[in-house]
Protein backbone atom coordinates (compact mmCIF):
# COMPACT_ATOMS: atom_id res chain seq x y z
CA UNK A 1 0.00 0.00 0.00
CA UNK A 2 1.40 3.45 -0.64
CA UNK A 3 2.29 5.49 2.29
CA UNK A 4 2.24 9.18 0.66
CA UNK A 5 -0.78 10.16 -1.82
CA UNK A 6 2.57 11.59 -3.72
CA UNK A 7 3.68 8.30 -4.86
CA UNK A 8 0.31 7.82 -6.20
CA UNK A 9 0.33 10.89 -8.16
CA UNK A 10 3.73 10.46 -9.33
CA UNK A 11 3.10 7.00 -10.51
CA UNK A 12 -0.42 8.21 -12.65
CA UNK A 13 1.60 12.02 -13.75
CA UNK A 14 4.93 9.61 -14.81
CA UNK A 15 3.11 6.92 -16.57
CA UNK A 16 1.03 9.50 -18.44
CA UNK A 17 3.89 11.51 -19.73
CA UNK A 18 5.28 8.25 -20.68
CA UNK A 19 2.50 7.39 -22.76
CA UNK A 20 2.72 11.19 -24.05
CA UNK A 21 6.27 10.78 -25.09
CA UNK A 22 5.49 7.54 -26.62
CA UNK A 23 2.71 9.02 -29.05
CA UNK A 24 4.95 11.91 -29.85
CA UNK A 25 7.67 9.26 -31.16
CA UNK A 26 4.86 7.46 -32.76
CA UNK A 27 3.60 10.34 -34.65
CA UNK A 28 6.84 11.70 -35.69
CA UNK A 29 7.12 8.69 -38.10
CA UNK A 30 11.22 8.74 -38.17
CA UNK A 31 11.47 5.31 -36.58
CA UNK A 32 10.67 4.03 -32.87
CA UNK A 33 12.43 2.21 -29.81
CA UNK A 34 13.18 -1.47 -29.84
CA UNK A 35 10.08 -1.65 -27.73
CA UNK A 36 8.09 0.97 -30.13
CA UNK A 37 9.37 -1.08 -32.83
CA UNK A 38 8.05 -4.29 -31.16
CA UNK A 39 4.56 -3.03 -30.70
CA UNK A 40 4.40 -1.35 -34.39
CA UNK A 41 5.34 -4.55 -35.52
CA UNK A 42 2.22 -6.60 -33.47
CA UNK A 43 -0.15 -4.06 -33.75
CA UNK A 44 0.14 -4.52 -37.68
CA UNK A 45 0.11 -8.02 -37.61
CA UNK A 46 -2.67 -8.60 -35.64
CA UNK A 47 -4.83 -5.55 -36.65
CA UNK A 48 -5.35 -3.43 -32.97
CA UNK A 49 -3.99 -0.28 -32.04
CA UNK A 50 -0.38 1.19 -30.81
CA UNK A 51 -1.41 1.43 -27.63
CA UNK A 52 -3.77 -1.67 -27.06
CA UNK A 53 -0.72 -3.35 -28.12
CA UNK A 54 1.49 -1.90 -25.36
CA UNK A 55 -1.28 -3.11 -22.98
CA UNK A 56 -1.16 -6.39 -24.34
CA UNK A 57 2.59 -6.97 -24.36
CA UNK A 58 1.98 -5.46 -20.92
CA UNK A 59 0.21 -8.20 -19.52
CA UNK A 60 2.35 -10.58 -21.12
CA UNK A 61 5.47 -9.95 -20.34
CA UNK A 62 4.35 -10.05 -16.48
CA UNK A 63 3.46 -13.66 -17.12
CA UNK A 64 7.34 -13.86 -17.96
CA UNK A 65 8.04 -12.35 -14.26
CA UNK A 66 6.32 -15.97 -12.36
CA UNK A 67 9.52 -17.90 -12.97
CA UNK A 68 11.49 -15.15 -12.71
CA UNK A 69 9.90 -14.48 -8.73
CA UNK A 70 9.04 -10.89 -9.37
CA UNK A 71 6.23 -9.45 -7.95
CA UNK A 72 4.16 -6.21 -8.91
CA UNK A 73 3.44 -3.23 -7.15
CA UNK A 74 0.58 -0.39 -7.77
CA UNK A 75 2.74 1.25 -10.07
CA UNK A 76 3.39 -2.11 -12.32
CA UNK A 77 0.00 -2.33 -12.87
CA UNK A 78 -1.13 1.34 -13.78
CA UNK A 79 2.15 1.12 -16.34
CA UNK A 80 0.51 -1.45 -18.03
CA UNK A 81 -2.79 0.03 -18.95
CA UNK A 82 -2.15 4.00 -18.97
CA UNK A 83 0.88 4.37 -20.85
CA UNK A 84 -1.43 2.58 -23.53
CA UNK A 85 -4.14 4.18 -23.03
CA UNK A 86 -2.69 7.75 -23.01
CA UNK A 87 -0.79 6.65 -26.14
CA UNK A 88 -4.17 5.63 -28.16
CA UNK A 89 -6.09 8.96 -26.94
CA UNK A 90 -3.37 11.12 -28.43
CA UNK A 91 -2.36 9.51 -31.42
CA UNK A 92 -6.15 8.94 -32.41
CA UNK A 93 -7.06 13.18 -32.70
CA UNK A 94 -3.56 13.80 -34.46
CA UNK A 95 -1.85 13.06 -37.74
CA UNK A 96 1.61 11.35 -38.41
CA UNK A 97 4.26 13.99 -39.14
CA UNK A 98 4.82 14.51 -43.10
CA UNK A 99 7.51 17.78 -41.88
CA UNK A 100 10.74 16.81 -41.14
CA UNK A 101 11.30 19.75 -38.60
CA UNK A 102 8.17 19.05 -36.59
CA UNK A 103 9.29 15.16 -36.83
CA UNK A 104 12.27 16.01 -35.22
CA UNK A 105 10.71 18.22 -32.29
CA UNK A 106 8.37 15.37 -32.00
CA UNK A 107 11.33 13.35 -31.25
CA UNK A 108 12.84 15.76 -29.06
CA UNK A 109 9.94 16.72 -27.06
CA UNK A 110 8.89 12.85 -26.93
CA UNK A 111 12.60 11.46 -25.13
CA UNK A 112 11.95 14.34 -23.01
CA UNK A 113 8.42 13.14 -22.07
CA UNK A 114 9.61 9.51 -21.66
CA UNK A 115 12.77 10.08 -19.70
CA UNK A 116 11.16 12.45 -17.39
CA UNK A 117 8.05 9.82 -17.03
CA UNK A 118 10.13 7.17 -16.42
CA UNK A 119 12.12 9.28 -13.41
CA UNK A 120 9.05 10.48 -11.91
CA UNK A 121 7.67 6.83 -12.19
CA UNK A 122 10.46 5.18 -10.89
CA UNK A 123 11.08 7.74 -8.30
CA UNK A 124 7.57 6.91 -6.55
CA UNK A 125 8.99 3.81 -5.50
CA UNK A 126 5.56 1.52 -6.50
CA UNK A 127 6.92 -0.65 -8.17
CA UNK A 128 8.58 -0.90 -11.67
CA UNK A 129 7.11 -1.87 -15.26
CA UNK A 130 6.53 -4.93 -16.95
CA UNK A 131 9.43 -4.84 -19.05
CA UNK A 132 11.84 -3.33 -16.34
CA UNK A 133 10.54 -6.25 -14.18
CA UNK A 134 12.01 -8.97 -16.50
CA UNK A 135 15.53 -6.93 -16.25
CA UNK A 136 15.42 -7.32 -12.12
CA UNK A 137 14.29 -10.82 -12.41
CA UNK A 138 17.34 -11.47 -14.92
CA UNK A 139 19.46 -9.78 -12.73
CA UNK A 140 19.12 -12.09 -9.85
CA UNK A 141 19.65 -15.10 -12.30
CA UNK A 142 23.26 -13.71 -12.25
CA UNK A 143 23.22 -11.96 -15.23
CA UNK A 144 24.32 -8.16 -15.14
CA UNK A 145 21.74 -5.75 -15.42
CA UNK A 146 22.93 -3.59 -18.40
CA UNK A 147 23.19 -7.10 -20.12
CA UNK A 148 20.46 -8.07 -19.51
CA UNK A 149 18.69 -4.50 -20.39
CA UNK A 150 20.73 -4.76 -23.39
CA UNK A 151 19.34 -8.76 -24.42
CA UNK A 152 15.49 -7.47 -23.51
CA UNK A 153 15.95 -4.29 -25.88
CA UNK A 154 17.77 -6.37 -28.94
CA UNK A 155 14.77 -9.32 -28.69
CA UNK A 156 12.27 -6.93 -28.52
CA UNK A 157 13.80 -4.72 -31.71
CA UNK A 158 14.44 -7.55 -33.84
CA UNK A 159 11.06 -9.21 -33.21
CA UNK A 160 9.43 -5.88 -34.11
CA UNK A 161 11.46 -5.16 -37.26
CA UNK A 162 10.52 -9.10 -38.29
CA UNK A 163 6.92 -8.13 -37.81
CA UNK A 164 7.33 -5.13 -40.24
CA UNK A 165 7.57 -2.71 -36.85
CA UNK A 166 8.69 1.03 -37.94
CA UNK A 167 12.55 1.06 -37.89
CA UNK A 168 14.21 4.60 -38.37
CA UNK A 169 17.42 6.50 -37.91
CA UNK A 170 16.18 8.28 -35.21
CA UNK A 171 15.89 4.54 -33.57
CA UNK A 172 18.71 5.05 -31.61
CA UNK A 173 18.28 8.31 -30.47
CA UNK A 174 15.57 6.85 -28.44
CA UNK A 175 17.92 3.84 -26.91
CA UNK A 176 21.06 6.86 -26.19
CA UNK A 177 18.73 9.69 -25.14
CA UNK A 178 16.26 8.41 -22.44
CA UNK A 179 18.93 7.38 -19.87
CA UNK A 180 20.08 10.90 -19.86
CA UNK A 181 16.87 12.04 -19.46
CA UNK A 182 16.06 9.95 -16.02
CA UNK A 183 19.32 10.09 -14.66
CA UNK A 184 19.00 14.26 -14.69
CA UNK A 185 15.35 14.11 -13.34
CA UNK A 186 15.31 11.37 -11.14
CA UNK A 187 17.15 13.12 -8.10
CA UNK A 188 14.20 15.80 -7.94
CA UNK A 189 11.52 13.21 -7.35
CA UNK A 190 13.10 10.02 -5.96
CA UNK A 191 11.08 8.95 -2.61
CA UNK A 192 12.68 5.45 -2.61
CA UNK A 193 15.12 6.36 0.11
CA UNK A 194 12.52 8.95 1.79
CA UNK A 195 10.07 6.43 2.84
Amino acid sequence: MPRKPRQVFQVIFGTSLIGVGISLNYLANLGLGPWGVFHDGLSKTIGITYGRTIIITGVAVMLLWIPLKQKPGLGTLIDIFLVGLVADTIILYFEFSENIFLSLILILLGIISIGTGTAIYVGADLGVGPRDGIMVGLETLGIKIGTARNLIELIAFLTGWLLGGLVGYVTILFVIGIGPVVQLVLPYVDMRDSI
